[in-house]
Order: C-alpha cells, then sequence, then structure tokens
C-alpha cells in the first residue's frame, strides 16, 4: 500500500495504489531484466486446450455465456470437486463460472459484507483481498504467518475472531510462501469456523502444484461444506492465466448471493474459454501428474540456484513461488533490495513485505516465481551469479 493520496480515488481504496506486481514488471521491463517476479508462465498450455478454443471460436461459440457459466463448464467443475476431492455440487445451483479468481474473490466479499462486518485472514495475502475487503467497507483481521515455516498460532487465529467476524479467508496452497495447510492446521481452522458460525472463503487456485503433502479442501472437513465458498481457476492449473477463468462451489444461498453481485461486475467471461476449459478439467491423470513433475524439477532448478548465489530457499511444499531470506547478503529492506534488483543486477522478483500489513515480519524475504521456462531460469540465475555479489555496495546504496 502507498501513502500517497490519489485525487479523483475513491476513500475506500486510497493507500492501495499500484499493485506491486505492476511496479516491478515495469522496472524488469525499463532495465531489461530477467522477469522472476510476477507470477505468470512464459510458457503456453496444453495443445489441446488451445485447439478447442478455436474451434469454439470457429463454431460460432462467440456472444455473451450464461451468467453463471455454459452448461458445460458448470458440469465439467462439478466432476473435477468430485474426482480429486470428492466434494459433490450441484452444477446448476451450486457452481458459478466468474472472470477468474480475482473477480470471485471480489464478488464474494462484495456479496457478503456489509460495513463493519470483520475478515480474518493470514498474512502474507494475496494482495486482492485487502483491496476487496476495503471495496465492501468491511475491516481485516490478520494473522501471521511465520518465516522459515510460515506456522500460525492457533490461540491468536482465535483471538482474531470477533463478534463482527462475518468471513475467514484461507488460502492454501498459500502465495506468496508456497505454504500448504496441514491436514491438523485445517482442524484447527475448520473447528474455530464452526465454533465461531463464521463463513470460510477458500482460495484454491494452486490446488494442483503440491509438491510435499497433498491438497486438502477446508470444506472437505466434517461440517465445513456448508459454510464454505471455495474458490479456483484455470489459470495456474493449464497455464493459459490470461484466460481469466475461474469459479465459486458454494452452497445455493452463498450462490444466489455471489451470482446477484457478479452479473452487475462482469456478468460473464469468454464464451469460447469455457468450451475449451470444459475439456480441459476433464483431461486424464497423466496430465496432472506430469505437471506436478515438470514443476517439481522448475522448484528446484531455482531454489538450487538461488541457493548457489547465497539466497537460502525456504523450500515450498506448493504453488510456483520461492522465497528467499535476504538477511545472509546483509539486507534487511526487501524493497529496496527489489527496486535496485533489476538495474543493478538484471533481474525482477517481489518484495515479500507488499503483502503484510505488519511489513517488519516481511521486510527479510523476496519471492521468487519458477512458472518459467528452463532457459529463463538459467539465465536469471547466471545473472545473480555474475552481478549480485558484485554489486552489493549500489543495492545497498539503492535503500535511499
Amino acid at each position: 500500500m502507498s501513502s500517497a493520496r490519489l485525487p479523483h480515488l475513491t476513500a475506500k481504496l486510497q493507500g492501495f495504489g499500484t499493485t506491486i506486481f505492476a511496479e516491478m514488471t515495469a522496472l524488469a521491463q525499463r532495465h531489461g531484466a530477467v522477469n522472476l517476479g510476477q507470477g505468470f508462465p512464459d510458457f503456453d498450455g496444453p495443445e489441446f486446450v488451445k485447439r478447442a478454443a478455436i474451434a469454439a471460436i470457429e463454431g460460432g461459440k462467440n456472444q455473451y455465456a450464461r451468467s453463471h457459466g455454459i452448461p458445460e463448464l458448470n458440469l465439467a467443475i462439478a466432476e473435477h470437486q468430485k474426482r480429486f476431492y470428492d466434494l459433490a455440487y450441484d452444477p446448476e445451483a451450486e457452481i458459478t463460472v466468474m472472470h477468474g479468481a480475482t473477480e470471485v474473490i471480489a464478488s464474494t466479499m462484495l456479496a457478503l459484507l456489509d460495513v463493519g462486518d470483520e475478515v480474518v485472514l493470514f498474512e502474507p495475502f494475496y494482495d486482492s483481498y485487502l483491496a476487496t475487503i476495503a471495496l465492501a467497507g468491511a475491516t481485516p483481521k490478520v494473522v501471521t504467518l511465520r518465516a522459515p515455516g510460515f506456522d500460525f498460532d492457533p490461540a491468536a487465529l482465535a483471538a482474531a475472531i470477533t463478534p463482527r467476524t462475518k468471513l475467514l479467508v484461507l488460502n492454501s496452497p498459500h502465495n506468496p510462501s508456497g505454504k500448504v495447510f496441514s491436514p491438523a492446521e485445517l482442524e484447527v481452522v475448520a473447528q474455530l469456523c464452526i465454533a465461531h458460525d463464521l463463513i470460510a472463503v477458500t482460495d484454491e487456485v494452486y490446488e494442483h502444484l503440491v509438491f510435499d503433502g497433498r491438497h486438502v479442501p477446508l470444506a472437505s472437513l466434517p461440517g465445513m461444506r456448508e459454510r464454505t465458498i471455495v474458490i479456483s481457476s484455470t489459470g495456474k492449473t493449464f497455464s493459459f492465466t490470461g484466460w481469466k477463468i475461474g469459479w465459486a462451489c458454494a452452497p445455493a444461498p452463498f450462490t444466489r448471493a455471489l451470482r446477484a453481485c457478479h452479473q452487475f461486475v462482469t456478468f460473464c467471461n469468454g464464451t469460447p474459454f469455457q468450451y475449451a476449459m470444459a475439456q480441459a478439467l476433464a483431461t486424464g491423470d497423466e496430465f496432472y501428474d506430469g505437471f506436478v513433475r515438470e514443476y517439481r524439477a522448475r522448484r528446484d532448478r531455482l531454489c538450487d540456484g538461488l541457493a548457489s548465489v547465497g539466497l537460502e530457499p525456504l523450500v515450498p511444499a506448493g504453488t510456483y513461488f520461492v522465497c528467499t531470506d535476504i538477511r545472509p547478503l546483509g539486507f534487511d529492506d526487501d524493497m529496496a533490495l527489489c527496486r535496485g534488483l533489476p538495474e543493478h543486477v538484471g533481474v525482477a522478483a517481489i518484495p515479500n513485505s507488499a503483502f503484510y500489513l505488519d511489513k517488519a515480519a516481511g521486510r527479510h524475504l523476496v519471492r521468487w516465481a519458477f512458472c518459467k521456462t528452463d532457459a529463463v531460469l538459467d539465465a536469471g540465475i547466471a545473472r545473480l551469479r555474475d552481478n549480485l555479489r558484485k554489486n552489493l555496495a549500489r543495492l545497498h546504496g539503492a535503500r535511499t
């Protein structure tokens, strides 16, 4: 968040300014840096998915879709939830397709929150959570995940809940830490949700990117399906982040509320891409297995490279991000370091403090993305190896 006041911008969004992703990507472009910051693949997804979208376009599937999703995609999402998690949803009454998970988050906050409500969430957090809570006029109550393990204190989580708390947001696998919440941790969260009659909002867009352990949806725990809004998307799993196909799975009363908001936000999203993703979700296990295998190799490649230059990685169990502690290199300000890296080292990364309200809790961490080709990862590692240590003085100077 920025302290500069922007003219014309509503008071609700003052302080949010430009996202850290836009700022770091602009620096990367200005200095010709290898962009290991923003989390998007630099390669296309499966050819069969592209062919399916092209077939839909050529087949005339180009007008507005039904607002809550074409029937084929709603059914494919329901079958996906049953296949992987044994969660049953009515595709017509309990599933809503939206313009990516980010719109689902916004529509959920705007649909369910009143002014004065409180939302409990963990930090570091995906940056749209705070902005959409602010748009709804609600108040965030943050519980910190502490590095290196990004664990949380159950007592702190319980203490964050008040009589005004309406929602609890859980992101697992977790961006930016790469943490996958354990079954025991999920049990703690579930018990608190039930005890305080909270609605759980679970962001699960990295559900198929788990390298250690397994992804367990909070909704699959006893007593949780009926109080959970599951949010996911196809962007990360099929590497077409620009297609923006996301969805919410939720009991019918929640779904009706979400749809009432969604119809006035985007109404619907890309019709031909919905047809393509209906086919993609139904693809065989060999795709999902190969997807994890390829990303595990990318994770290990980047982690090994970062370690080789003195940036010891906090090896992630999931997602396509890895965090490093910058203090061994003499840095204590992630924002200053990341603003200097593109110019002096030729690599872009993301400062973790952007994802915290308590900036001090994340100021020693930097996030790197490994959703890149081997050539790009190798180029980034080579620049770090060639330029990082010899430019330490300049990077320290970049603080001021």
